[in-house]
């Protein structure tokens, strides 16, 4: 009985340490960005919309969601755990980019452009355009190679998710509120991609209350915001 139980143990380990592998297929998978904050009253209804994507079914395979939360709310007495300066100077390149004189939360993009949610259920989204293979292999220690299929001057960019996420917030605009979070970005990286493929490291969160995480992953050139493919799944 105990070599049974010893086998199956070993064989959870050796799954378990198997690379997760995640692939765009050749048409392009639309990146959708929300830019939030636990600061901010009208942010928790988008946060909703978004986090009931998780049961969509075009989730990664059609669509990559992304939450990132700023900072500019934190003024208000209540920093959000989730906010960088980075995510917010993100936000405030997309303003320049469209050359808008003003930034907001809650604020969607998808593929770069300015976006309003509607009452649908899913994002609808402009139809499929041949954008080339982006492929992801992701170890347990959170070593990720990246390789896509598209010959040119790139960078990569690898975001890991953090989901099933309560917030008890006790100042600012939403004070006495529980706010709930998926797809928040709790770390991203940014690095050249040039000869097809890279490599980088991005273990997962010891963050405490994170109850899920996953792996965004998207292309652009280099210097640029606008995707041109992405992918990403559940890190389980």
């Amino acid at each position: 009985m105990r070599l049974i139980v010893l086998f199956l143990g070993l064989n959870v380990l050796l799954r378990a340490a198997e690379p997760l592998n995640f692939s765009s297929g050749e048409n392009g998978v639309h990146l959708l960005e929300l830019y939030s904050s636990e600061g901010c009253s009208s942010c928790p209804p988008a946060e909703q919309w978004l986090g009931g994507l998780r049961e969509a079914p075009g989730l990664w395979r059609d669509f990559v969601p992304v939450s990132f939360h700023v900072v500019y709310w934190d003024r208000l007495g209540w920093p959000d755990r989730f906010a960088t300066k980075a995510y917010t100077e993100r936000q405030y390149a997309y303003s320049a980019q469209w050359n808008s004189s003003s930034i907001y939360t809650p604020q969607f993009v998808l593929d770069g452009v300015e976006w309003h949610r509607t009452a649908a259920r899913e994002p609808v989204l402009p139809a499929p355009v041949f954008a080339g293979m982006l492929s992801v292999s992701y170890a347990s220690g959170g070593t990720c190679r990246i390789s896509f299929a598209q010959p040119g001057d790139y960078e990569v960019h690898a975001a890991l998710l953090g989901g099933g996420i309560t917030s008890s917030v006790r100042a600012g605009e939403n004070d006495g509120r529980t706010l709930h979070h998926e797809f928040v970005t709790l770390a991203l990286k940014t690095v050249p991609l040039s000869g097809g493929s890279v490599e980088l490291n991005l273990p997962r969160s010891e963050m405490a209350g994170v109850g899920r995480q996953a792996l965004a992953v998207w292309i652009t050139c280099r210097g640029k915001l606008t995707p041109l493919q992405a992918t990403g799944g559940w890190l389980e």
